[in-house]
């Protein structure tokens, strides 16, 4: 029996439509006080977050116990993203090269959260520590690159990199004076291509 999922209404981004101005100024005195007494929208943003994170975790131990693997999982959240982090012994077999069923991992436990969820999420989620290792790999790759940009006065072209990998680079570089980054090409060959200027 094939179950079908009804997500909310959304705008461009994705996110939840939420009532125009003009829909809630016409509220009843009950329901303007119900509104005053909900938390404000980054209580509710973190307790989604919190809430994703917990779906995942669920998710990740049926799975590690279905693939017969031992690891613990941590849950944070950073920013406007919820992280899990699966940690333990051998966890290789999760990562695969260069992280590719890892990111699989990570976009089967995205659409086990959008499921029960019925939004969006850009919850992040590693195994065995690479990505926290790629993340420091890709930060000290990216300033050795814009240093020899800015001295040099000549573009680099990065290999290609996963949108996590482009967006550490992007972030790396943002903070360097004097050279900026575009990212070119398609998935999944798209490249951050790093230029001197502003």
């Amino acid at each position: 029996m094939t179950q079908q999922i009804e997500f909310p209404a959304t705008d461009a981004d994705g996110a939840s439509a939420e009532a125009s101005p003009a829909e809630t100024s016409e509220a009843s005195p009950a329901e303007t006080s119900d509104a005053e007494a909900s938390p404000p929208a980054a209580e509710r943003g973190e307790a989604l977050l919190v809430r994703e994170g917990d779906i995942a975790a669920d998710y990740l131990e049926r799975l590690l116990d279905v693939l017969d693997y031992d690891g613990d999982i941590d849950l944070d959240v950073e920013g406007d993203r919820a992280v899990v982090a699966v940690v333990g012994g051998s966890l290789r077999g999760l990562i695969g090269p260069n992280g590719a069923t890892l990111d699989a991992l990570q976009e089967l436990t995205r659409l086990a959260v959008t499921q029960q969820t019925g939004l969006r999420t850009r919850l992040m989620l590693d195994v065995g520590g690479f990505r926290a290792k790629r993340r420091t790999e890709l930060s000290e790759l990216a300033l050795r690159t814009a240093t020899e940009v800015r001295e040099g006065g000549t573009a680099q072209t990065l290999a290609p990199m996963n949108p996590f990998e482009r967006k550490v680079v992007h972030d790396a570089i943002s903070a360097v004076d004097g050279v900026h980054t575009e990212s070119e090409g398609d998935e999944p060959n798209r490249c951050v291509v790093v230029l001197p200027g502003e």
